[in-house]
């Protein structure tokens, strides 16, 4: 399902504007990429919690000549399902 899909059916199933559901989608996602990029927490219960996460530092092999790099730690965002979620799907 693509963005313009969840705008069209969002504003069928609520009888919002299809302007006014993007506008609050795109408001939703900035203030969870804000918080997340900070390090908070957002959960949506039942559905699910973004958080930040860490990988470690690691060891690679670059693909085109075989020499190992170090890969640095990073953050990286994480999605974990929640309960009704995870139910709806099994």
């Amino acid at each position: 399902m693509t963005k313009q899909q969840l705008v069209d059916a969002l504003s069928k199933e609520t009888g919002m504007s299809k302007k006014n559901v993007d506008s609050f989608l795109d408001t939703m996602t900035t203030i969870i990429t804000d918080k997340v990029t900070k390090g908070e927490k957002v959960a949506i219960t039942g559905f699910g919690t973004f958080d930040l996460g860490k990988r470690a530092a690691r060891r690679g092999r670059n693909p085109q000549n075989g020499d190992y790099i170090n890969i640095p730690e990073m953050k990286m965002p994480r999605f974990r399902a929640g309960k009704k979620l995870k139910e709806a799907v099994r």
